[in-house]
């Protein structure tokens, strides 16, 4: 069975305590640590115990790349992902999250993907490369990522798929499915309602099925391929009233991972007319 896990950046800006405790409530299977400038996001020892505590694995680490955590570890980024990787590996989490690197930070774009590679091999931890969306200003795109915001078009070994970044990107999740084949490791579990430019401004983690990506047809072809991988939900709640409002909001996104990967699993009844022989191609 694909895991499905929770990031803490569903219950933001709780820590990591609370999120623990919702993902258990909510039936999450693990979690995934967003490093921030909480320091119990960067503590190993404090992650395990709570991973105990709660019977939650730690299932992935995102490392600090967001412009809000630009000096968390310090400011070089290639320093940032290789404790990123240490923080994995000493928690147990089988894969580290990073985005491409910013336009600016052009030393380390240079050398990203031999980074990437040679960080991932000493650690012994998949570092999957998440695809991101080009940023829009005076009606024009810029370029902010180098190489790229488009991981299909990197020599990387591993990827992760963020549905609602796919919308704002305008390219629609099952390309990314279809186009990386084996390279797609990791998904995060949300939703967008469509690309920069068309009305929309800004990265929306909308819960899965409440957007126009085809988030189900995702979960149901990777499952059906015998994918795995991790999904793991990113979901914006911060607009919850309440716990039990956030806690609902969880629990959808959960149920509506389960029941995606579950059906194409499956068996198919055959219909009432079906015979012995059935003609190639047909449900069995």
């Amino acid at each position: 069975m694909i895991p499905v896990g929770m990031s803490t950046t569903c219950v933001y800006p709780l820590e990591p305590e609370p999120a623990f405790r919702l993902a258990k409530l909510a039936g999450f299977d693990g979690l995934e640590i967003m490093v921030t400038n909480e320091p119990t996001t960067q503590d190993a020892r404090i992650l395990r115990e709570l991973s105990e505590a709660y019977d939650l694995p730690v299932l992935s680490i995102h490392a600090p790349v967001l412009l809000l955590t630009h000096f968390v570890w310090g400011r070089d980024p290639e320093i940032k992902l290789q404790r990123t990787a240490e923080l994995a590996r000493d928690t147990g989490a089988s894969t580290v999250v990073v985005h491409p690197p910013f336009r600016w930070q052009a030393g380390y774009a240079t050398q990203f993907l031999d980074i990437v590679r040679r960080i991932s091999t000493d650690s012994g931890v998949e570092i999957a490369v998440e695809n991101m969306f080009p940023w829009r200003a005076a009606g024009k795109n810029l370029k902010a990522y180098s190489p790229g915001w488009d991981p299909r078009v990197m020599d990387c070994d591993a990827v992760t798929l963020d549905c609602s970044h796919a919308a704002l990107s305008g390219v629609n999740s099952m390309d990314f499915v279809r186009d990386l084949g084996s390279r797609l490791r990791h998904i995060h579990l949300c939703d967008g309602s469509g690309p920069i430019g068309e009305g929309q401004i800004f990265d929306e983690h909308l819960l899965p099925g409440h957007g126009n990506e085809p988030v189900a047809e995702v979960l149901e072809t990777l499952a059906a391929r015998g994918w795995d991988g991790q999904i793991v939900a990113e979901i914006n709640t911060r607009k919850a009233k309440s716990e039990a409002e956030r806690l609902d909001l969880l629990r959808e996104t959960v149920e509506f991972a389960r029941r995606h990967t579950a059906a194409a699993r499956a068996p198919q009844r055959p219909s009432a007319y079906a015979t012995d022989s059935l003609r190639p191609g047909a449900a069995e």
